[in-house]
Parts: C-alpha cells; sequence; structure tokens
C-alpha cells in the first residue's frame, strides 16, 4: 500500500486504515549519490528563495519575522517524512499568511504575545484537523472546492493581500481586512506619507520587476545557460534584501524614521507544547478548518501538476496527514500555518530535486541561516519585503477565469464572480466558505434539472441519438427518453415532470423507454419517483420500460420489488427494445 511494506503484526484491513499514517520513505530505495547531487543543488536556491520568502509572509500575517524562519524547518521535514510528492515544498504561503492575519486579528490585537499565541494555536488546529480527515480518508473532499473558485479566491486574497502592504511602501499606519476598509484606511493615513520608506520599496519593486521581465533573457544574452539564469531571476529576492540592508547601515536610514524588522532572535525555534486554551481553540476552529481545505486544495493541485510531469501520482489522503503532520510541527516549534506552495515546489522541481532529502536539506538550510544570519536581518526594512510580498502575488492574480468562466458556464461564473465580491468585500473566510456554499449549489441546481433527451434509432446502425440533433427513425407509439444523469431525491421529480410532458405532447404513446445508460445510481426518492410514473402510465394504458441499466443499479432494483409491478420490460439494450416493441406493434 502506497509502495509500503505491511508492518508485521498487523491484518491487511488495520494496515489499510493506518497506512496514511505510516511515513512514507520509499524514495530512499535505490537512493544514490547522483539523486544527492540533485538533491543538494536543488536545497541550495530552495533555501536562498525560502529565506525572504518566509520573513515576508510571516510579515504579511502581522507576526514576528522569525516565526517566518521557524515555519520552514520542522514542516519541510515532517512532510518530507509523510508526503506521497517528491517535489512538493512546504511552509508559509501568500494566501494561507492572510487567511492566518484575519484569523488570528479577530482573536488578538497585532502585535502582542497573544497575538503570537493564537497564530501557533491556529496552526496546531489545523495540522489536527488535516491529520483526523486523513486517517478518515477523506482526500476526496479537494472536489468540494472547484478549480474556478479556488482560482476566484486566490484572485480576490492576492488583491487583499498587494493592498495590505502598500501602506508598508507608503510608511503609513492603514489597516483593514477587506477592500473597502483598506481602500478607506490608506486613503486617510495618506497624511502618513514618509519619503524616504517609498523610495526604499519602490526602489525594490521596480528592481525585482526588472528582474522577472528582463534578467533571464540579459544573462542568456551573456552566455549563461537558461536553467541558471531562471535560477537566478527567481533569487533576485535575495539580492534585493542584501542590497537594501547595505543601504540601511551605509546610510543610516533608521534615523531617518524607515521602518525595519527590528531585532530578530538569533539560534532556533524551542520545542514546546503550544499553549492550548479551549475557549480561543473554540473560536479558532473554523478558521483553522478553513486554512485546511484551502491550503490542502493548494498543496494537492500542485503536487499532482509536478508529478504528472514525472510520471509520479500523490496519495490525497496521504498528503492530508503529511500537511497536518507539517503544521503540528509548526506549531511545535513557534511557526504558524502552512502548505505546500506554488512558486517554491515549482522551483525545487526546476532545480532538479529527485526526493524529499531535498526538502530536509532545505530545512538545514534554514536552520543555519536562523543560527547565523538573523543578525544582520535587524537592518532589513520592511518595506524591502512588503515589495517582495506584492510583487509575488501578482502571479496570484488572474481576471482571465472571469472571461474564461462567462464563455463557458453562467454557472460557473455566477461561482467565480460571488466568490471574488465576497471575498473582496466581506473578507477571506466569508469568501472561501461563499465559494464552497456557491459550488455545491450549482452542482444540486444543474443535477435537479438533468439533461433528458428524447432519442431515436439512427438509420442503419444500433446507435440512438437526440430527434433535435440527428435524423433519426422514431415510431409515434414508443417515446425512448435518455437519461443523462444518475437519479437521486432532487431531481426525481424533475423526471416524473419530463415523462408526463412527453405523454403529454403525444397522444399517440403506447410505450415509454428509459435509457439508463448514463444512470450509475438511484436512490430510494428516485425509486419511489419510477413507482408513481409507472402507476401513472399504467392507469393511461401506457407502458413503462427499462433499458441499458448498468449492473450496480440492477442490484439496487432487485432489492426492491419495483421490478415485480413493472408495467413493461427490462432489456439489455436500446437497440433491442425499440426493435422488439416495434415489432410487436407492427404485428397487432
Amino acid at each position: 500500500m502506497d509502495g509500503q511494506p505491511q508492518a508485521a503484526g498487523l491484518s491487511k484491513v488495520e494496515h489499510t486504515m493506518l497506512s496514511p499514517l505510516l511515513p512514507d520513505l520509499t524514495w530512499l530505495k535505490g537512493y544514490s549519490r547522483v539523486h544527492f547531487g540533485h538533491d543538494v543543488t536543488a536545497a541550495v536556491v530552495v533555501t536562498i528563495m525560502l529565506i525572504p520568502q518566509s520573513l515576508a509572509y510571516a510579515l504579511l500575517a502581522g507576526l514576528p519575522a522569525e516565526m517566518g524562519l521557524y515555519a520552514s524547518i520542522l514542516p519541510l521535514v515532517a512532510y518530507a517524512l509523510f508526503g506521497s510528492s517528491r517535489t512538493l515544498s512546504v511552509g508559509p504561503v501568500a494566501v494561507i499568511a492572510l487567511m492566518t492575519a484575519t484569523a488570528v486579528g479577530n482573536v488578538s490585537s497585532q502585535g502582542t504575545a497573544d497575538y503570537a499565541t493564537a497564530a501557533v494555536l491556529l496552526a496546531l488546529l489545523s495540522g489536527a484537523i488535516l491529520i483526523l480527515l486523513g486517517i478518515l480518508r477523506f482526500g476526496f473532499v479537494t472536489n468540494f472546492l472547484s478549480h474556478p473558485v479556488v482560482s476566484g479566491f486566490i484572485t480576490a486574497s492576492g488583491v487583499l493581500i498587494a493592498l495590505s502592504q502598500i501602506r508598508h511602501l507608503l510608511g503609513t499606519s492603514a489597516q483593514g481586512a477587506t477592500l473597502p476598509e483598506l481602500s478607506a484606511s490608506l486613503l486617510s493615513g495618506i497624511g502618513e506619507f514618509h519619503m524616504p520608506t517609498f523610495l526604499v520599496g519602490s526602489s525594490v519593486l521596480l528592481f525585482l520587476w526588472v528582474c522577472r521581465h528582463f534578467m533571464t533573457a540579459g544573462l542568456v544574452a551573456l552566455g549563461v545557460p537558461l536553467s541558471t539564469a531562471e535560477l537566478s531571476t527567481k533569487a533576485a529576492p535575495v539580492l534585493a534584501i542584501m542590497g537594501t540592508i547595505v543601504l540601511v547601515i551605509v546610510f543610516n536610514l533608521e534615523s531617518l524614521g524607515v521602518a525595519l524588522v527590528g531585532t530578530v532572535p538569533q539560534g532556533l525555534p524551542a520545542f514546546t507544547t503550544p499553549l492550548f486554551d479551549l475557549s480561543l481553540a473554540k473560536q479558532l476552529a473554523l478558521p483553522a478548518l478553513l486554512i485546511s481545505l484551502i491550503g490542502f486544495v493548494e498543496s494537492v493541485s500542485v503536487g499532482r501538476t509536478l508529478g504528472a510531469k514525472r510520471g509520479q501520482r500523490i496519495n490525497p489522503d496521504k498528503e492530508l496527514v503529511a500537511l497536518g503532520a507539517a503544521n503540528v510541527a509548526s506549531a511545535l516549534s513557534a511557526g504558524f500555518p502552512v502548505t505546500g506552495g506554488f512558486s517554491r515546489s515549482v522551483v525545487n522541481f526546476e532545480a532538479g530535486a529527485v526526493t524529499q532529502a531535498a526538502s530536509i536539506m532545505a530545512a538545514m538550510g534554514i536552520a543555519l541561516a536562523a543560527l547565523l544570519l538573523t543578525p544582520l536581518l535587524y537592518f532589513l526594512p520592511k518595506a524591502t519585503l512588503a515589495a517582495t510580498i506584492i510583487l509575488a502575488v501578482t502571479t496570484l492574480i488572474d481576471w482571465k477565469i472571469l472571461v474564461q468562466a462567462w464563455r463557458f458556464s453562467w454557472a460557473d461564473f455566477l461561482a467565480v464572480a460571488t466568490t471574488i465580491s465576497l471575498t473582496l468585500f466581506l473578507g477571506v473566510e466569508i469568501g472561501v466558505l461563499s465559494g464552497v456554499a456557491v459550488s455545491i449549489g450549482m452542482h444540486l441546481y444543474k443535477t435537479s434539472r438533468p439533461h433528458f433527451a428524447v432519442v431515436g434509432s439512427v438509420h442503419g446502425t444500433g446507435y440512438f441519438r437526440s430527434v433535435q440533433r440527428h435524423d433519426v427513425c422514431t415510431v409515434p407509439e414508443i417515446i425512448s427518453i435518455r437519461v443523462d444523469e444518475s437519479l437521486y431525491f432532487a431531481n426525481a421529480a424533475y423526471l416524473e415532470e419530463i415523462v408526463l410532458a412527453q405523454i403529454a405532447s403525444n397522444k399517440a404513446a403506447k410505450h415509454i423507454i428509459l435509457m439508463c445508460s448514463a444512470v450509475n445510481d438511484i436512490d430510494l426518492s428516485a425509486l419511489e419517483a419510477l413507482e408513481e410514473i409507472n402507476n401513472a402510465l399504467g392507469d393511461l394504458g401506457i407502458c413503462l420500460h427499462l433499458s441499458e441499466i448498468k449492473g450496480p443499479v440492477m442490484n439496487n432494483l432487485n432489492r426492491s420489488d419495483f421490478l415485480d409491478h413493472l408495467s413493461g420490460r427490462v432489456f439489455d439494450t436500446q437497440h433491442e427494445a425499440f426493435n422488439s416493441l416495434r415489432q410487436e406493434h407492427m404485428a397487432r
């Protein structure tokens, strides 16, 4: 199971239940010096990238900078032990950091010890939820968040993240969690505008933008290999950090009022049990669940995309446990909620990582940074980190999803537009909840009014197609209706409407055939609807027939007495049903 040997003393059933909880170390089998070389290279590149990201996302979450480093050490190791993806890299990400700031900001004031304590508890709760879902094999929950809805939520979150960081570029004290609040706060605080801070932040933003769009091409023109040039471009934020630290020291920008990160504790995080407050846990339970779901969906999407490029598969249930373990590890080391990040995972993949050993070595690199480099971080301007965040989240904003959804499906457009609007104007928690609700609501609506087609025989073949789209053979006395959806309580009444409407429009009908090739299930409500249809047609002297019923559906029908009272027959194929009834009618 999952490529692991069965543990001694466990039955097959017990092992199946426990398999998501077992470390997945199959990547160690056949590990070679070549693998080690690739993993070391990837680890160095990812470490360079993670240092500025970790600091920036801690700032975004409203937490001390060192907590970003802490959240990038043990979580990487925990995921490497339990995860099923060979190249996914976990740690702080923009959307989860924003959701953390929103959730914790509702229960504590930013900058206080209680705020940091609540963030750690949030990571612990998120980890516990993910592990529990993994044990219960709830990997399928990703199906309840459609890609358009997730894209809409991330787009709106990207806008909020960018707006929330503008204050650090301007040197103002604006606050807010929604578009109206942030906009009003930024406008009201414009009088606090600080020119030295703006010059630092805007210069870094311009530098990073130029690097993103021109650095790769420039390096290639100078003869640098493309892969090296691309990785160098991704390391641009490190250059920005080093450059602005030097500027602060040389020109004493702190004396001019430029806000700095300040003192960052040197050393590794203390391994402690998070303070558990029951009343606080109750307030954070729902945000923890939402963070878990969004983080899981984002992580699985990245893992599947990267895995497909190498013919590797991931196990959603193991991913739940692995991400849960990563969040618990983050909580135990004074970090905040984490998940698999797109940018860092892509960099890890492109840098040549072949196993989770790359993540373990990256964690060691972050640990060394926490031990040796933190004194220099005192001089790091917050405007530099803000510029890093703003440019990073621009890749999250995808307004094209609205156009694509509008062209493809009004239901998907409604789901996306609702998610974006509510996230922007009411906040991230309501936004993601609305996205889930709209997705489920649209699915229920569409399946409650499924597609039914009156079909006829294609001349000279055994195929049946819609009478509205094809030139087909029909008989007035026989109405064939193809049911293109499983039948359940939400569409049972609609099935009755369709059948009775066809009878009303065709007074010559003597037989109704329900073609059930697309019906995968029939629940009790739908069975009762079929019984009512059968009785109503019987009163009119019309026979009800079924064709092409799948085995599991037939098994369910055989467990009831419906077939005993069916006025017509059950046929293996629609071709057999149509021809048999037509011949019987012609013989009369």
